[in-house]
């Protein structure tokens, strides 16, 4: 959970240094601009207490298809956060399982998978508004430890590029995001 807490505030450090004309910025994930990514990490959010809850992705369905940023997305960021924090820390809720769309997960997984994703992502949005990319160091050793034992099974999923090649004696962060598709 702590690994979770940290990545939203990597991600949010960097949602709330976006100037208004960064919006439509391009980002390394080259389907988004800033916006869309912003959007994409939001809605993440916005699932995390309907499925800790129970639901399955059937039951939300298309709740969350679209634009959800409206007219003021860092305040739409901040609730969505604010309210996936208060979800993976209620009693049990990391004993629980999720449904997820390619089947059931310990929600312990989950959380894990929720903390690659905001920490990629906060790299993304730093490079997409020009903002500092170095990313909590304590975070990024968590996460290559969750990645690296699967990162066949992920650069198989379809939703990273491939894995960029990088030198032996690169640092954890790079080799991260090396990793993940991204070239530092």
């Amino acid at each position: 959970m702590s690994g979770f807490v940290r990545g939203v505030a990597e991600f949010d450090r960097r949602v709330r240094s976006v100037r208004a004309e960064q919006w439509g910025n391009s980002t390394p994930c080259t389907e988004w601009d800033v916006r869309a990514l912003v959007n994409h990490v939001a809605t993440e959010q916005l699932w995390a207490p309907l499925l800790l809850d129970g639901a399955t992705v059937e039951d939300i369905g298309d709740r969350f298809d679209g634009d959800q940023l409206g007219d003021d997305p860092v305040a739409v960021w901040v609730s969505a956060a604010a309210a996936a924090r208060e979800a993976f820390a209620a009693p049990g809720a990391l004993r629980r399982s999720v449904e997820l769309s390619y089947g059931r997960r310990p929600a312990q997984g989950y959380c894990q998978e929720m903390t690659m994703d905001l920490t990629v992502h906060a790299w993304d949005l730093a490079r997409g508004i020009e903002a500092d990319e170095r990313l909590d160091p304590e975070l990024v050793s968590d996460v290559l430890a969750f990645v690296e034992p699967q990162i066949e099974q992920l650069a198989g999923s379809g939703l990273f590029a491939p894995p960029v090649a990088v030198s032996d004696a690169a640092d954890a962060q790079t080799r991260l995001l090396a990793l993940l598709g991204r070239r530092p």
